[in-house]
């Protein structure tokens, strides 16, 4: 039998692999569909790509590449047999035949056991070796069956910083020491006991002192109090304040310098008077307040918490699984796919997409896509729950976005992490890659493109200029001044002051009430230009900007702006509630164009304006330059060095700490980090002259030149934009990084050389090459006013009547942090998709929304 498997295998020897450091073994989920090894069919994952594939889709890539031998993972998931005195037999496995690899569903272990199967398969006959078979398989396929087998997970091996490691109890937790001090602490209230910091705070488990922590990357802030306590006292056990709940709480162990577990911690907690089980509970895993609050929580009432919800199954209710701060990919990618035009491009070509994808699909995106949108149209993952399966009533299988989230986050700093993610920077990115992977084909990003006419007028001539951009979200200003409750958010604020100055609870919250009304109006009123050249008086003038729509898309995406940033520079959310309409008439904001009775701005240029006048500072090239101090001291306040701060304030253009934050981020590996700032001059006194060593060099040339500080392209390939189309983005803003941001979510790469580059109208490219001249910090008018395009953008313009048919909510106090569900309507009726719970809405907050979904109405 043995020399009878050996010469079968002879003519497949050379297509055998064994798998190396570096190879990605898909042994978990098929390239194409969601299906397991837990699924009817297994998966078979190739000897020579380690690309796994589903029973539907195995032949496919044998007839594309040749490839004949396979190995077949098929796991049986079973209940456990049960005594005469009901309890569970222990049942030998059939040992660990899929190291490392994930038990999909999510089974009690209690009452389910896993039984592995793997077999060697020959196609095109479907000839079976089972394994393990040693004796009889020549060592080359035994020791690759073997490697495969017992291969790291593709999904470990790209994503170390998603998998964490489990927390050990700490060695101090069991004979921990506590001071009998007296000391009580405070449900709510608290402060650091050496500062003014109110967040990030940590109570010493040993005698009850109350000290803020380290400033960390996370937003998390605090000035090191409780690591020198830690230091004077050898107190080792501190827990965050903000952490505990009747679960549990995060713990740090200061001598072992990581965070621990401690069993007795609802005991040592309660020596300083603090009942963890009044604490209050968190929800999906995501710490809320702990301040006890009698009012129903915006987690209860967008997760419909307390009723009765229907759970839904088939066509179009299909789940997505949450991997760990994901929720944001998940409810963006739900209402994307419930969207005609997406599912027609990806779903309605599936087998054609299929068919020509590349020879690693699990990197392509429209393979990935179309993966994903089956998935959620085709019901096959969204089934009722055999008997008592599932630990949850209304959790379905659902399905997971693993292979997805790799592909469609790859590259870039944030979203390729395990921390949450703000939903609309999201959906601008997904509309970035659907539009660079469309090509001359069609786009269904083209549905939520509109025209944004911006008028520009000078407040002291009254003339005025027009521009139009390319846009695909509507941003809703929140005027609080505009609350319908507004004298009792300016008695809950007085209260909230005196509790905290006083040591005391805080009253209960109040939510401030804004009509939709005004902020419509909010954002119809102009809004002033700062650095504004009016090049009427060839000076820095007064401006004001009105915006209006050119043309109506034909979905409306509308995102209020609940964020803001608080003192530390953490985003954080304003808790508020708007009545958004179901209908939506937003044709009184058509557009006008240039009137009658309007009167152009001249189309010129700001004067050339050099930092300082190198002719009489030729000699002292290394003087300091304009940093602006007090930012630079709000970053050294963060423990970063004076010296980087005062750099990182000068390269992004004395744009704030915020923007300096990200330049720090993005250079603090550097080996001169640290060293004064030191720059060059402008120009060589020759230069300055109007001539250079060759005679030809005159004093517009370095300006004409508009090539973007390295600095500026660093701080965006750092966001994880490429390099290419920073420089572009730098060149058509005249360097400005805030500009430049918005311009590369609104200019999706373009394919060098492709022929779908020219399909779009980009205003960088029809700008006149004078805007080159403006200054750094200036924003003109010339600037603002592309020529257009004969062909123009491509559109879809109609009525601006609007039906809303989804929304995305979040629940949490910051975009770094919490929860996000969808309500779409389906069908007439709204449906609630909260991870893979996918229920009947009850009760939909309409007013608690984030980001809102709008199609356009038929004209009849």
């Amino acid at each position: 039998m043995a020399t009878d498997l050996g010469e079968l295998l002879v003519p497949y020897m050379p297509t055998i692999r064994v798998p190396k450091t570096g190879d990605r073994v898909f042994k978990s989920e098929c390239a194409f569909s969601y299906d397991s090894p837990e699924s009817e069919g297994g998966l078979y994952v190739c000897m020579n790509t380690f690309l796994g594939f589903g029973r539907e889709h195995v032949e496919r890539h044998y007839r594309k590449t040749g490839q004949s031998v396979y190995i077949h993972l098929k796991r049986h998931v079973k209940e456990k047999s049960t005594g005469a005195a009901g309890g569970a037999i222990t049942r030998r496995r059939n040992g660990k035949v899929f190291l490392d690899l994930e038990l999909n569903r999510d089974f009690n272990g209690d009452e389910y056991e896993c039984e592995d199967e793997a077999k060697l398969v020959i196609f095109p006959d479907h000839y079976e070796i089972p394994l393990p078979n040693i004796e009889e398989l020549p060592a080359l396929v035994t020791i690759s069956c073997d490697a495969v087998l017992n291969a790291v997970s593709a999904y470990k091996k790209q994503e170390p910083d998603s998998w964490e490691e489990d927390i050990q109890v700490s060695r101090h937790a069991r004979s921990l020491r506590q001071e009998d001090n007296g000391v009580r602490i405070p449900p709510s209230g608290w402060k650091c006991g050496k500062c003014e910091m109110r967040e990030n705070l940590w109570l010493n488990l040993t005698d009850g002192s109350v000290l803020c922590g380290k400033w960390f990357f996370d937003g998390s802030g605090g000035n090191g109090h409780a690591l020198d306590h830690y230091r004077e006292s050898n107190f080792p056990l501190a827990v965050k304040l903000d952490t505990i709940t009747p679960d549990g709480a995060d713990i740090y162990s200061f001598d072992e310098e990581e965070a621990v577990l401690d069993p007795h911690i609802s005991e040592h907690l309660s020596h300083f008077g603090i009942d963890m089980l009044q604490m209050q509970r968190t929800e999906n895993g995501h710490h809320t307040d702990n301040t006890a609050r009698p009012r129903v929580s915006e987690w209860e009432v967008i997760q419909e918490s307390g009723m009765k919800l229907k759970a839904v199954y088939g066509s179009g209710y299909t789940g997505i699984k949450n991997l760990g701060n994901s929720c944001y990919l998940g409810t963006v990618m739900q209402v994307l796919f419930s969207i005609p035009e997406f599912q027609r491009m990806y779903v309605g070509n599936l087998q054609r997409i299929f068919d020509y994808s590349p020879l690693d699909p699990t990197q392509d995106f429209a393979t990935q896509m179309a993966k994903l949108g089956h998935g959620l149209i085709s019901g096959q993952f969204s089934k009722p729950p055999m008997k008592s399966e599932l630990i949850e009533q209304h959790q379905q299988r659902g399905i997971s976005p693993k292979m997805f989230k790799v592909m469609v986050t790859k590259g870039h700093p944030e979203f390729s992490s395990n921390r949450q993610q703000d939903a609309h920077e999201f959906f601008l990115h997904v509309i970035n890659l659907v539009q660079r992977n469309s090509g001359g084909s069609e786009n269904p990003s083209d549905v939520f493109r509109f025209l944004v006419e911006e008028r520009v007028q000078c407040c002291q001539t009254r003339r005025v200029r027009y521009n139009q951009r390319v846009d695909y979200l509507m941003q809703l200003p929140t005027p609080l001044e505009a609350a319908t409750n507004r004298e009792e958010l300016i008695a809950y604020e007085a209260k909230r002051k005196e509790a905290e100055e006083n040591m005391r609870a805080p009253p209960e919250p109040v939510r401030a009430r804004i009509p939709f009304t005004a902020c419509l109006q909010a954002f119809t009123e102009p809004e002033n230009v700062p650095d504004f050249w009016s090049s009427a008086l060839q000076a820095k003038s007064a401006g004001v900007k009105t915006s209006r729509f050119s043309s109506f898309p034909e979905y409306l995406v509308m995102q209020i702006k609940k964020f803001t940033f608080g003192v530390d520079w953490v985003p954080k959310k304003l808790d508020l509630a708007i009545d958004v309409p179901d209908f939506l008439d937003l044709n009184r904001l058509r557009a006008t164009g240039l009137q009658a009775a309007e009167e152009e701005l001249p189309d010129l240029s700001p004067p050339i304006v050099l930092a300082e006048d190198t002719r009489d500072n030729s000699m002292n090239s290394t003087d300091s330059p304009e940093v602006d101090e007090v930012a630079a001291m709000q970053l050294a306040e963060m423990g970063f060095p004076l010296e980087a701060c005062r750099k990182a304030v000068y390269y992004t253009g004395n744009m704030g700490p915020e923007m300096a934050f990200n330049w720090i981020v993005a250079h603090m590996e550097e080996p001169d980090f640290a060293e004064p700032l030191a720059l060059p001059s402008y120009m060589e006194p020759a230069a300055v002259a109007g001539e250079s060593s060759s005679g030809s060099f005159s004093l517009a040339a370095s300006p004409l030149d508009n090539q973007p500080p390295e600095e500026s392209i660093s701080i965006l390939t750092s966001m994880g934009f490429p390099r290419r189309h920073t420089t572009q983005a730098l060149k058509a803003t005249n360097n400005n990084l805030e500009r430049a941001l918005d311009w590369i979510f609104t200019h999706p790469e373009e394919e060098e050389g492709g022929e779908g580059s020219e399909a779009l109208w980009d205003p960088a490219d029809t700008a006149p090459n004078h805007n080159a001249l403006s200054n750094f910090n200036t924003n003109s008018d010339s600037t603002l006013s592309p020529e257009h395009d004969a062909s123009g953008p491509r559109v879809k313009d109609g009525p601006g009547r609007y039906e809303l048919f989804a929304f995305i909510s979040h629940m949490g106090a910051s975009t770094m942090s919490g929860h996000y569900v969808c309500h779409i309507k389906k069908e007439g009726r709204w449906v609630i998709f909260n991870d893979n719970k996918v229920c009947l809405s009850e009760r939909p907050p309409k007013d608690l929304g984030y980001i809102y979904f709008y199609r356009r109405l038929s004209v009849s």
